[in-house]
C-alpha cells in the first residue's frame, strides 16, 4: 500500500510539473509573438555586405542572447524518444524558442539605438550544461549583427 501511494505521489508531481511547464511556454510563446508583431518594421539580413542606401550611415554592434533550460520531464520524454530515434520535438521547441528570443533581443537593442535595419546576423549556440546522460540541460543563443540607421526621405514641398 506505501508503495502505491508514493507512486501516485511521483505521478502527481510529474503531472503537476508537466502542466506548469506547458503553461509556461505557452505564456513564453505568447510574449515572443506579441514582440515579434513590435519589432516587425526592423528589417535583418544575414547578408555580409549592407546596402548602398545606408552608406555612410551611423552604424552598431547588437546582439541578444539568452540562455535556456529544459525543464526534467521534457528530458525523460527525449530521452525515451532517443531510443526508438527520430526527431526530439521537445528540443526543436526549446531551440525554436531560443533562437526567436535571441532575434527578439537584438531588434530591441537594435531599436534603442534608432536603427532600422540589421545586416550580417550570425547565430551561435553553445552547451552550457549536460547531466551524466549527454543530455543537453541548458544551452545558450547569441545572434549578434550590424545595426544601420536607415536614412529619412526628403519631404517634398
Amino acid at each position: 500500500m506505501e508503495f502505491l501511494i508514493n507512486l501516485g505521489f511521483i505521478l502527481l508531481l510529474g503531472l503537476i510539473g508537466l502542466v506548469f511547464g506547458s503553461l509556461s511556454e505557452r505564456k513564453h510563446y505568447r510574449s515572443i509573438r506579441e514582440r515579434e508583431a513590435r519589432y516587425r518594421h526592423i528589417l535583418v539580413f544575414n547578408e555580409k555586405k549592407p546596402p548602398l542606401t545606408v552608406s555612410g550611415q551611423p552604424f552598431h554592434l547588437v546582439q541578444g542572447s539568452v540562455v535556456v533550460s529544459s525543464d526534467y520531464f521534457k528530458n525523460m520524454a527525449a530521452g525515451l524518444r532517443s531510443l526508438f530515434g527520430g526527431n526530439l520535438k521537445n528540443y526543436e521547441a526549446l531551440l525554436d524558442r531560443a533562437r526567436r528570443e535571441a532575434l527578439l533581443r537584438l531588434k530591441e537593442q537594435a531599436h534603442a539605438r534608432g536603427a532600422h535595419l540589421v545586416v550580417g546576423v550570425l547565430f551561435e549556440t553553445s552547451t552550457l550544461n549536460q547531466n551524466g546522460r549527454g543530455q543537453i540541460v541548458s544551452c545558450e543563443v547569441l545572434a549578434y549583427g550590424t545595426a544601420f540607421v536607415m536614412p529619412r526621405e526628403p519631404v517634398a514641398a
